[in-house]
């Protein structure tokens, strides 16, 4: 990450303040900015209501009691500590966290999606507009330089007015397993969000993101839960792969592999590591034996989100986008592809390249073709995650919002899409979208 991408000014009064709602695993990413930064931001507090994570916050940023909260309500009746909070609570109670925040006088960093409907959403969205505060919302793919780039291309009107837009996200077997089937996001009631929501409003993000000011007008869309099903179980599948399953050592979803050879997810599948917490391979293995979620056969779960699904958009100038999730692919990947009046755009975020293309009509000739490499980040947003609290920082100092700006009345029409996608999967027909 190159020293002046994310260098900021910092005002007079010195760096920016701000104390973390929910010490979780993303809101502990963001918060490391100060650490590297701490000329720029600086966390004087957190409101978490587990002992273990609070103590633990508290320690890794040196603060003191007074400012450690264990209830949201005790926090926002204090006089304002800080100028912002960074919101990591689960997203069902997202909305909820956010409205006192906003009338105790905080601008807000909030983790995605922003809300688990529509209609909360639109009400965070009004309570911010009243009390005239800043919400930013963690879509922190539009900071990755790929996307960037590729958004700065578009402005300059490289390939002329886009006429289609297609995007798709590859989930990868391992990842699918641990979040959206054995993991808090594999079902709907618990963790309140669509597998849609909770993993692909990024990419509907960026969809809306890239038509700038085109507003999107009509959604449908189909999926459904086709693979992590009970009766789909292949023959001499258990209900633990640590305890009763004959065909763990050749399983990709076994959880010893993924979880204590691979050392995947750890972060995710162990209590507390993302705040210094230490456990062995062997304090692993047994809680996926006895009673971790993480140990369940993956066709032996609560689950009930889908695992692949297709969304479609019209927007009001005429042009269409299409997005396509599918879970549990061998290579995770993002892919775009933007066709203009003018030419194409198209390219993979993993790969960090993209390539623009122009009819090339001459003899001898079909296209012409400009391969743009931009490099890849370490991390599994492409870049974007610190980036974003660089630009939010901004923003609070008084500077004008990057391109990449994910304010919150700039974030609504993606999320828009999304809860209307969910509703024209289930409901079987085209959803007009609300207008803000």
């Amino acid at each position: 990450m190159s020293k002046n991408i994310m260098s900021v000014k910092h005002s007079d009064k010195g760096p920016v303040t701000v104390v973390i709602v929910g010490a979780g695993h993303r809101s502990l990413i963001y918060a490391s900015f100060a650490e590297q930064h701490p000329d720029q931001m600086k966390i004087v507090g957190v409101v978490e209501p587990d002992s273990e994570r609070r103590t633990l916050t508290k320690e890794r940023f040196e603060l003191p009691e007074e400012c450690c909260f264990a209830d949201l309500e005790e926090f926002t009746c204090k006089p304002k500590m800080a100028d912002a909070v960074i919101n990591g609570t689960l997203d069902h109670i997202h909305v909820a966290t956010s409205i006192p925040l906003l009338r105790a006088g905080y601008d807000i960093m909030l983790e995605k999606p922003i809300g688990v409907s529509a209609d909360e959403v639109l009400k965070l969205y009004e309570e911010a507009q009243r009390c005239d505060r800043k919400v930013m919302i963690c879509h922190v793919l539009r900071y990755a330089p790929f996307y960037e780039s590729i958004r700065r291309q578009l402005a300059d009107g490289v390939i002329g007015d886009i006429v289609s837009l297609t995007t798709s996200e590859n989930v990868s077997y391992h990842h699918m397993a641990m979040a959206y089937v054995r993991g808090k996001w594999g079902n709907k009631a618990k963790s309140g969000s669509s597998m849609l929501m909770a993993k692909s409003c990024h990419d509907l993000d960026i969809l809306t993101w890239m038509k700038g000011d085109v507003r999107p007008v009509k959604v449908s869309s189909f999926g459904s839960l086709l693979q992590f099903r009970p009766e789909k179980a292949p023959v001499g599948a258990g209900t633990r792969c640590l305890v009763d399953c004959a065909i763990e050592e050749t399983c990709p979803y076994s959880a010893r592999k993924n979880y204590i050879e691979q050392r995947l997810w750890k972060e995710y599948v162990t209590y507390n590591t993302h705040l210094g917490v230490t456990i062995s391979d062997e304090e692993l293995a047994e809680s996926l034996r006895i009673d971790s979620p993480y140990g369940r056969c993956v066709w032996h779960c609560n689950n009930d989100v889908v695992d692949h699904q297709t969304v479609i958009v019209e927007f009001e100038d005429g042009s269409t986008a299409t997005h396509v999730m599918t879970g549990g692919v061998s290579k995770r990947e993002r892919s775009i592809h933007i066709i203009g009046t003018k030419g194409e755009l198209q390219g993979e975020m993993d790969e960090g390249t993209y390539f623009i293309r122009h009819p090339d009509a001459r003899k001898g000739h079909e296209y012409a073709e400009q391969k743009i490499e931009l490099g890849v980040s370490g991390d599994r947003h492409g870049g974007g995650d610190l980036r974003i609290v660089a630009d939010f920082v901004k923003v609070l100092q008084g500077a004008s919002p990057s391109i990449s700006s994910t304010s919150l009345e700039k974030s609504l029409d993606g999320h828009l899409i999304g809860f209307a996608a969910d509703q024209s999967r289930m409901e079987n027909r085209i959803v007009e979208l609300k207008q803000v």
